[in-house]
């Protein structure tokens, strides 16, 4: 049988030539499933795609050629090797509208289509074309559900259900045409409005082997590949739609073959690559879309659409800028995540990727990724825009970027990125680094503060560019210093004072100590809390020195600055120097409050975050020292510890850990006898023992330490500038008591 032209229901004509008769379709054992209405994302847009060719045809618009179907005809019965989607698709468009135009009747010839993959899919095939739903019915599938012959396990049936998705979406497109005038096209024997070759193939038995054959060469296309095919159409019209197709396929190519996977295949990479460009593209033109790539690229860079032609050029530099060079090679010589690199390169913190545009290839998506987040995007399109352009002074620039985008993790937001990115390119193209800044307000506020100061700073006294970019790496401080005093004549010794004390953890609980010895260096980001220093952990020294603006640390600062002159001054080992600091301090107070106990007692420092909470929104003797940040976790009271720890037989007394809010009392007991004690601002109140047999031995223990009824052991006080200063050191006299107790038995 010879090759011939036809439409679905000429297939089934009678030919006066050689032709073999076809009687019937089947879909054979080795064909797959009906996946055109399936409902996944990317299959909706194709089966869109399709049914809107084949609208076009309907109404008339134009004529459609499907390409080849290839099969086996034998005893009437066509069996398709390839094309079965489309045939699957075409009975059921044309049962669709002979069933909408009245004109479907059991035993019609066109009607013999059937599955032979599944028995239920043939089975619902044959019940369709024997059970027309009325003509004015809705939503086809909904009918077809609620019939007695439709059966329960057909939910299970993917065949079936793709084929009741494509009913509806044949619905939805072709209800509103005039369906008579639609059935004719589609119907005419001379010049059908969809037509396709179909090429029989004699030999069944060698239909298999083809098969496979067929099937290796018939693989579906990559999503890059579909993607391709609509953006070329949508670039039709374009001057540039010819190059397009000479780029992608040729030397951008060639740029994503170096990221190619072990299949091969750069197509990937590609489509994440153009889903990073369409992105920016959108945002520079201040939109943000939620569509999918294919809808969002015609919007972006069809010829007819606003900013189109721009938008295009674009999209060229963007994947031009790659192009004769080594990618990796350039942006190691850029960025790097070793401090030892630091300052002829830009740091970047943490586990982030070198070779952006790699990241970019393997993790980008709409909407950023954990991998490939806001901070990356923004970096990357920098570093775009210096390759396009070829700015000069770059890795300056692409450093004050590094520093915006750590402090700016409230700012990095879908919502805001059409502002970043104007930004990022005013930042990267702008006449100098300094006038760059000029402009900013979408990042964090207080980092572009500190941004100009720095800036202002530089060009006043250049000298000390390299010492300011080593405070800017350093893993605390993050690109802002807002916590570092810019002085000129102290700035070397200071930032090398704080890199040798900041240098090991194990000289961090004496470091705090040091710290509130030479002042009050707190911050308080709220009327409950105060912030200080962390023995042990990077996170909360950062929240401490960065994150605000400098008029808001110039406490800390001052402070600090303070501490580093001293050390920079000292001689000998600098654990020993912050302990004389400290040892001296102590030895000056002749009264003694909260300040006084945190610089004397490490365990009061000991709270892993350095945040305190309080009664009364201040310092005090009234304390919770956290380990986290909220008083849902558990946290100490450092008095009380202090107390445990200072006492002879601290085994005795329980090692208390409490909950809740700053205002509740915080009992420690003894474990022998349960007698309880808490800080408050007098001294200790004591709760007696509940055991009657404790009792005596209390209240004996309570009269030689001059406790009254209320049991409250009183600490000696003075008042200095409204506030409470002990003249008796509470925690030496709280411990004694509890000695005391012990002693006694409880």
């Amino acid at each position: 049988m010879s090759g011939i032209v036809t439409s679905y229901v000429g297939l089934f004509r009678p030919r006066g030539d050689e032709a073999a008769t076809i009687e019937r379709i089947e879909i054979p054992l080795i064909q797959r499933d009906y996946a055109q209405g399936r409902v996944d994302a990317a299959v909706a847009d194709i089966r869109s795609d399709f049914l809107d060719v084949l609208l076009g045809a309907a109404v008339g618009e134009t004529r459609v050629g499907l390409d080849f179907v290839y099969g086996d005809v034998q005893g009437g019965t066509l069996r398709p090797l390839d094309g079965q989607q489309r045939l699957t698709t075409l009975f059921l468009l044309h049962w669709y509208l002979a069933f909408r135009t009245g004109r479907l009747e059991v035993g019609l010839d066109w009607t013999r289509f059937s599955y032979a993959t599944r028995a239920s899919a043939g089975l619902f095939c044959e019940r369709l074309t024997e059970n027309p739903p009325p003509r004015a019915v809705g939503e086809p599938s909904i009918w077809i559900k609620d019939q007695f012959w439709y059966l329960h396990v057909w939910r299970h049936d993917p065949t079936i259900q793709s084929m009741l998705v494509m009913i509806d979406a044949i619905d939805s497109r072709f209800r509103g045409i005039d369906m008579e005038a639609a059935w004719s096209r589609l119907t005419d024997e001379v010049d059908p409005a969809i037509s396709f070759h179909l090429l029989p193939i004699e030999e069944m038995g060698a239909g298999d082997e083809l098969y496979i054959k067929m099937n290796s060469r018939g693989k579906p296309l990559t999503p890059f590949e579909n993607f391709k095919a609509r953006f070329e159409k949508t670039l039709e019209g374009s001057p540039r739609a010819a190059e397009f197709a000479e780029c992608v396929d040729g030397a951008w190519s060639d740029v994503f073959w170096a990221y190619r996977g072990t299949d091969d295949i750069v197509d990937d990479k590609l489509i994440r690559y153009f889903t990073f460009v369409t992105q920016i593209a959108e945002w520079q033109n201040g939109t943000i879309s939620r569509k999918r790539l294919e809808t969002r690229a015609e919007e972006v860079f069809g010829p007819g659409r606003p900013n189109g032609p721009q938008n295009l050029d674009f999209l060229f530099d963007a994947f031009n800028a790659w192009r004769d060079m080594e990618v990796a090679t350039f942006f190691a010589g850029l960025l790097t995540t070793s401090a030892s690199q630091s300052g002829e390169k830009v740091l970047l913190f943490g586990s982030k990727p070198i070779d952006h545009f790699r990241a970019c290839c393997e993790s980008y998506a709409f909407g950023g990724s954990r991998m490939f987040g806001w901070a990356e995007t923004l970096t990357l399109y920098a570093v775009l825009i210096h390759r396009i352009y070829q700015t000069d002074d770059f890795p300056r620039r692409l450093r004050m970027l590094r520093n915006l985008l750590e402090a700016s993790g409230n700012e990095l937001r879908l919502e805001n990125m059409p502002a970043l990115v104007r930004e990022v390119a005013s930042l990267v193209r702008g006449a100098s680094p300094q006038e760059a800044l000029v402009g900013l307000s979408a990042f964090n506020e207080a980092q572009i503060e500190d941004e100009r100061a720095k800036a202002a700073f530089l060009t006043a006294h250049p000298e000390l560019t390299g010492v300011v970019f080593a405070l800017e790496d350093h893993r605390l401080l993050r690109g802002s210093l807002v916590a570092i005093e810019l002085d000129a004549d102290r700035l070397a010794a200071r930032a090398a004072s704080f890199r040798k004390v900041m240098a090991a953890r194990s000289l961090w609980p004496a470091l705090t100590g040091a710290l509130l010895a030479k002042g009050d260096y707190s911050r308080h980001p709220n009327p409950r809390s105060f912030r200080f220093g962390s023995p042990e952990d990077d996170l909360w020294w950062r929240g401490l020195l960065t994150g605000t603006r400098r008029s808001n640390l110039s406490r800390t600062s001052n402070v600090l600055a303070e501490l580093l002159d001293a050390i920079s001054e000292a001689d000998g080992n600098l654990r020993d120097v912050l302990r004389e600091i400290r040892q001296q301090w102590i030895d000056e107070q002749d009264a003694f409050d909260w300040r006084y106990y945190l610089v004397k007692y490490d365990a009061m420092r000991s709270g892993k975050s350095g945040i305190y909470f309080t009664v009364g929104g201040e310092m005090g003797f009234q304390l919770c020292m956290l380990d986290k940040t909220q008083l849902n976790s558990w946290y100490r009271d450092p008095f009380l510890l202090a107390v445990r720890n200072a006492t002879e037989k601290k085994e005795a007394v329980e090692d208390s850990w409490f909950r809740g809010y700053e205002t509740a009392a915080r009992w420690m007991g003894l474990r022998a006898s349960n007698t309880r004690v808490r800080c408050v601002k007098q001294g200790f109140q004591l709760m007696p023992p509940p055991g009657e047999a404790d009792r005596e031995a209390f209240d004996a223990v309570c009269e030689a330490s001059g406790i009254g009824k209320d049991h409250l052991l009183r600490i000696p006080q003075l008042q200095r500038d409204g506030r409470p200063f002990d003249t008796e050191d509470r925690v030496e006299r709280g411990a004694k008591l509890l000695t005391e107790l012990i002693a006694a038995g409880l």
